[in-house]
């Protein structure tokens, strides 16, 4: 295993880690999906390059746009729910309220 890979590897699965168990704050959770959909996105823009393929793909520019959506929607839900229940610990919400 390359360096390279053990980097995306150790990054998305540290990430995912901070995502399962560092669960008080939901800025700390979507810090942890943009860390993941950064790490995706790095992995899948350098892998035609260590394939030696000279074809670029669609799919990098299309994560690359949907995690920004998610940041965008991220950021409103972090913003709606500090206004409604005043801070933006996950322990305060319930699903079951709408």
């Amino acid at each position: 295993m390359s360096p390279l890979h053990l980097s995306f590897y150790s990054t998305f699965t540290l990430n995912c880690l901070g995502l399962a168990f560092h669960r008080t704050h939901l800025i700390s959770a979507l810090l942890c999906l943009e860390g993941m959909m950064l790490a995706l996105y790095i992995a899948l823009s350098t892998w035609p390059a260590e394939n030696l393929t000279t074809s670029s793909s669609l799919i990098p520019l299309l994560m690359l746009a949907f995690s920004a959506c998610e940041a965008g929607t991220g950021l409103a839900m972090l913003v709606a729910s500090s206004r409604t229940h005043g801070s933006d610990h996950l322990h305060n919400f319930n699903l079951l309220q709408c």
